[in-house]
């Protein structure tokens, strides 16, 4: 498979949040969001075996723990993908796979926690979402909807509430969009969308999902790779 890196940093998204993890972030996607801040996935990388990917988590984090697949959309290369999630279960590690659910899901091992993520109108690429995946989605599942502004905001609202996310997965994050060129100052003046109108828009709605904020761009640079 195409890797373009593999590190260890602490979680930045998700319910996870905060906590150490391995990423291994595949190399290529086939939608170009606008907002994207890891365009370098799209071409490059380097070719790794299953076993080598392996061997390379296990060094990072040899007594176990959390693995994020990500990219990139990791399930371009489910046939490769597929095996090694399989392989760092049996390890007992804990999987996540972070996809757009652009591409079908239900070959992905029961255990590994997906995290979706359902693209707004904003991002240029609405409509990719497969309906079909939504019965893939387990308890311990997460959606995300990355925002940018109100109609961001909205469509995320209505979909939660129509498709009763709530009640599908373990959590619904709505996460403003971070500028793509953002660099030096590790604040939320980065956000397309003010945290603080996001969070009063959610509150006045009582929408059934939470407030996620990107950690790793308040710890480090937000031009940074590999954190």
């Amino acid at each position: 498979m195409q890797i373009t890196e593999i590190y260890k940093s602490l979680q930045g998204e998700s319910t996870y949040t905060g906590l150490p993890c391995v990423f291994v972030r595949l190399t290529g996607c086939n939608l170009r969001c606008t907002w994207c801040d890891s365009e370098y996935t799209f071409y490059g990388g380097r070719k790794m075996t299953g076993e080598e990917v392996l061997n390379e988590v296990k060094h990072l984090s040899p007594d176990g723990g959390l693995v994020e697949i990500t990219g990139g959309e990791p399930m371009l290369q489910e046939r490769e993908l597929v095996p090694l999630m399989r392989k760092l279960l049996g390890e007992r590690y804990r999987v996540l796979l972070e996809t757009s659910g652009e591409r079908p899901l239900e070959h992905v091992p029961g255990e590994v926690i997906k995290i979706v993520d359902v693209k707004c109108p904003d991002s240029g690429e609405g409509d990719t979402f497969h309906l079909e995946n939504l019965e893939t989605l387990n308890q311990h599942d997460e959606i995300k909807f990355v925002l940018s502004g109100r109609p961001d905001y909205e469509f995320a609202r209505d979909f939660t509430r129509r498709h009763r996310l709530a009640e599908r997965v373990n959590a619904v994050l709505f996460s403003p969009a971070f500028r793509k060129d953002a660099t030096g100052a590790r604040d939320s003046s980065h956000c397309l969308l003010d945290p603080q109108e996001l969070a009063e828009w959610m509150l006045a709605d009582n929408v059934p999902a939470r407030l996620g904020m990107q950690l790793h761009k308040f710890i480090w640079d937000p031009a940074l790779k590999g954190v």
